[in-house]
């Protein structure tokens, strides 16, 4: 089934085509905004979670609950001004937004 699951180990999302990507949170090197221009009807943000084995798992902004987010913000040295810019863009951009030390 597709989806999203978000928990305390790890973030999947589950594809249409049966294609999982996951991300232990243990693991997580690098988190990343993308916006692209498909909205207002379309999906048009993404939470794109890195880890260190090279592995990682996109979260539409429609799948980010308050825990998930809480969980973002937690990181050390998280850029929430920057996923504020993100929010307020409607081009197609990337943004970087936490990196592992």
């Amino acid at each position: 089934m597709a989806g999203v699951e978000i928990n305390d180990r790890f973030v999947r999302r589950t594809l249409d085509n049966g294609r999982i990507e996951e991300v232990l949170w243990r693991d997580l090197s690098e988190v990343r905004v993308i916006t692209t221009a498909d909205g207002p009807f379309a999906e048009a943000m993404f939470f794109v979670l890195i880890g260190t084995k090279g592995n990682g798992c996109v979260v539409p902004k429609s799948a980010a609950d308050t825990a998930f987010l809480v969980r973002l913000r937690s990181l050390p040295g998280f850029d929430n001004r920057r996923v504020n810019q993100a929010i307020g863009t409607a081009l197609d951009r990337q943004f970087s937004v936490w990196r592992r030390n």
